[in-house]
């Protein structure tokens, strides 16, 4: 063996052994509302909430009767305010061209900028999960924003207490006969 290897033989057998496990698994943050669980009531059901979520606009991905669990998203176009520098607008560039068969550059000197507002459409993807069970309903929803060339620009946690207390109505205006 070839002693300059030794060191870096060396480096790799100490950088083996620094895996550790995390303490602690991940939680969503911020935490849900203390409004997105609520009691169970008597005509809480799988079907109503499905009703409740479609009324919404939200389309309804998949459902787990055994487990109460239904699955659903809604998506929308939105504005993605891009600060990147290329909306900045431009003070100069150079030029290049010719005519006659003569070539000829030279500098430009002006202010301008490209066409369009200095913001692109953008999807909002929103996604929800609830479970009904015997005990309680629990409510779970977050939030991506992806810019218009599809990158993720945006995701977070947002069970807050307006939205929980919303759905909540909603799913208990459905009557439990209207429910499929």
């Amino acid at each position: 063996m070839r002693p300059w290897l030794l060191p870096l033989l060396g480096i790799g057998l100490a950088l083996a052994g620094c895996q550790t496990i995390p303490e602690t698994l991940p939680e969503a943050e911020p935490a849900p509302a203390a409004e997105c669980r609520w009691p169970a009531g008597p005509g809480d059901s799988l079907a109503r909430v499905v009703t409740a979520l479609e009324h919404e606009g939200f389309l309804v991905r998949h459902t787990d009767a055994p487990l109460g669990l239904v699955g659903a998203e809604r998506a929308r176009n939105t504005v993605y305010h891009d600060h990147g520098v290329d909306h900045l607008p431009r003070f100069g560039g150079f030029v290049l061209g010719g005519s006659g068969g003569h070539l000829a550059s030279g500098v430009m000197i002006g202010i301008g900028g490209g066409i369009g507002p200095a913001t692109h459409e953008a999807t909002r993807i929103e996604r929800l999960s609830v479970v009904v069970g015997a005990q309680q309903v629990q409510v779970s929803r977050d939030i991506r924003i992806f810019d218009w060339r599809g990158e993720l620009r945006e995701s977070r946690s947002a069970s807050d207490a307006a939205f929980c207390r919303d759905l909540r109505d909603t799913i208990e205006a459905v009557p439990p006969q209207e429910a499929p």
